[in-house]
């Protein structure tokens, strides 16, 4: 994990559902989660030191892009308050959340992420402009205009909320060194596919392989290393945190580890 604190909280939380005693179920650390989470974003909420009010925070609706370090791009005007703020103070914050949540907004994921945003130099111009246009296409009617720069956020700190009781500060070079999952991009197929068309699998997998019996079963979430179910039980609404038997990062290696852990399950195994 990277951090003592974000380590503690991981552990702790760490399959749902299940007792106690029994050890924890592998899960991405939280600067894998806090990376995948603002890979998957495509807008944040920037927050600014106010230059009419100083001291106080302005917060504005930012698209942003993403270099290979997980640093934010914006690309913005000089006559908007919020790059008029960073020419007066570049300290800067930028709030990611889970673009698919539903429900309860404080039980999905978000991130915020802190450090110093500064205008890009001519030389690396060229590249953050591929880099941002790759995630905000829309942005090519006006990206040359003479008013518009690109910024970016030099990283300083990082702080994952991955819901209710899950959180913790992430250390910045744990963050440049992680990467997003490799199912991210294609985790929302494979939890519609499994919600929509294998509702008896993945009650049998919570029966099977987190001991939970369970009337009916919902994937919430899916990484590499396994995948979240919201359980409806005689006893309520219980969550459950389930391994895969192996490492899985593609879909095509993800959907061959679903079908052995369902064999499995129906055998007894």
């Amino acid at each position: 994990m990277s951090s003592s604190s974000s380590s503690s909280s991981s552990r702790k939380h760490a399959g749902p559902g299940v007792s106690n005693d029994q050890p924890p179920v592998p899960e991405p650390t939280f600067s894998e989660r806090a990376r995948t989470l603002i890979h998957l974003g495509r807008i944040g909420s920037l927050s600014t030191l106010s230059r009419k009010q100083p001291g106080f925070p302005f917060g504005s609706v930012m698209p942003y892009g993403l270099d290979a370090a997980g640093r934010p791009i914006f690309l913005i005007s000089t006559m908007a308050m919020h790059t008029q703020n960073l020419q007066a103070d570049p300290r800067a914050s930028l709030l990611v959340t889970q673009p698919d949540a539903s429900g309860d907004p404080l039980g999905a994921a978000r991130v915020t992420v802190i450090g110093n945003a500064a205008i890009i130099p001519p030389a690396e111009v060229a590249e953050a402009r591929t880099l941002y246009l790759e995630r905000y296409a829309n942005a090519k009617y006006w990206v040359d205009f003479e008013d518009f720069s690109f910024y970016r956020m030099q990283v300083l700190d990082v702080y994952y909320v991955g819901g209710f009781g899950v959180m913790g500060w992430v250390q910045v070079s744990d963050y440049d060194r992680a990467r997003p999952d490799p199912l991210a991009d294609a985790a929302a197929g494979i939890i519609e596919h499994m919600n929509a068309d294998h509702k008896e699998a993945l009650v049998l997998l919570a029966r099977s392989f987190a001991g939970i019996e369970a009337q009916e079963a919902a994937m919430t979430s899916v990484d590499r290393l396994g995948f979240h179910l919201r359980l409806t039980t005689p006893d309520g609404m219980k969550g459950a945190r389930i391994a895969f038997l192996r490492e899985s990062i593609t879909p095509a290696e993800t959907r061959k580890v679903l079908v052995e852990m369902v064999q499995q399950a129906r055998q007894g195994g």
